[in-house]
């Protein structure tokens, strides 16, 4: 079998790519199975896609991977199935996976972790978003010989269109990359978030809580992330994200934060924040929202939480309480493991090419 993954971003860039296929791409091949990624994105274009101004090279990048759509065209015949992770092109209509579909006739693994049929106007792609055809999710669905959907809000939209949907939570490797476990302490006590810059204006919902508990008690706030946070607290620390230092970053954090507003395109997140703290050993505080309300059990391995009250009560009690740190840090690990980890998940990722 020959497999063509048609994706948005270059090999080892993304979390959705690293989290969601790429750690099983070796267990493929160890199947037989012959793989080809092919990115839209060149990795000089991925380096400037998220920076302000950059318009002619972006512009450029993106002309270059509709090219490179255009030319893969005329490869399909070589592949038997070609799975694609989230959408083929940025912006336009579906035409590449019309074409895949209904001239070649190729079987379509359609992949996404996001509510991507809903507009997503944050500040870096505002201008992207209007050329977007968000309603085509739903014809890449039908066309699909599988779906495999980040969780179950995400299944339940495509099982409407494709009866082949399947849950294929985002995972984490628990063996070989977030293998370690946090050594909880009654010192120094970090509380921290991690994130991209699309989702660290959430930290605003937070803000106010945050500040009151720095008010009252010693802690470092920290957060990891690839642009500098703007919050007026006493103590902030930024740690600029990168993928070799990861797993170290994320073990300075004693409690892990997640929070998300009550909206349908949160709904559509797939908790992996809570999920990468969890694997480490690190208890989770959470917006009771979406895919946050499975992945955390509330007062087990973590909080959810719905009022601001609800914030400041549970992060008191977890500063206050090294003990129940460590308690729910462990269970927060078995419960990565049993039920988010790729081993838990294997099975179920090579089933969606038999």
């Amino acid at each position: 079998m020959k497999v063509l993954f048609v994706v948005p971003y270059p090999l080892g860039q993304a979390a959705s790519q690293r989290f969601r296929f790429e750690q099983y791409l070796p267990q493929l091949e160890q199947k037989g199975v012959l793989i080809q990624v092919i990115p839209f994105w060149s990795s000089s274009s991925w380096r400037v896609l998220y920076q302000r101004g950059k318009i002619i090279q972006k512009i450029g990048g993106l002309l270059q991977g509709f090219l490179k759509r255009g030319l893969l065209i005329t490869r399909l015949h070589q592949y038997d199935i070609v799975f694609i992770h989230r959408e083929a092109t940025p912006v336009g209509p579906p035409w590449f996976e019309w074409l895949v579909a209904k001239v070649w006739k190729k079987r379509i693994i359609f992949d996404f972790d996001d509510a991507i049929w809903l507009p997503d106007a944050s500040v870096g792609n505002t201008i992207a978003a209007r050329l977007k055809w968000h309603h085509k999710t739903a014809a890449i669905c039908s066309w699909s010989y599988r779906v495999s959907c980040g969780n179950s809000y995400l299944q339940q939209y495509a099982l409407a269109f494709n009866k082949a949907s399947v849950l294929m939570p985002t995972t984490i490797d628990t063996r070989q990359q977030h293998k370690r476990q946090k050594q909880q302490s009654s010192q120094t006590v970090t509380v921290g978030w991690t994130g991209s810059h699309s989702t660290l204006p959430y930290l605003r919902l937070v803000e106010p809580v945050l500040q009151q508990l720095q008010q009252q008690y010693q802690f470092e706030f920290v957060v990891i992330a690839d642009k500098a946070p703007e919050l007026n607290l006493i103590s902030c620390t930024y740690v600029p994200w990168r993928k070799e230092t990861e797993v170290e970053d994320l073990l300075r954090l004693n409690i892990g934060i997640m929070p998300l507003p009550d909206t349908e395109w949160a709904k559509g997140k797939c908790a992996f924040k809570a999920l990468q703290y969890m694997a480490l050993g690190i208890p989770a505080v959470v917006s009771a929202v979406g895919a946050n309300k499975s992945a955390v059990v509330d007062g087990i391995t973590g909080f959810c939480c719905s009022t601001p009250e609800e914030w400041y009560k549970r992060l008191e009690q977890l500063i206050l309480d090294p003990e129940l740190r460590a308690k729910m840090g462990a269970a927060g690990r078995a419960q990565v493991e049993e039920h988010y980890s790729v081993t838990a998940n294997t099975t179920t990722f090579l089933s969606l090419f038999s």
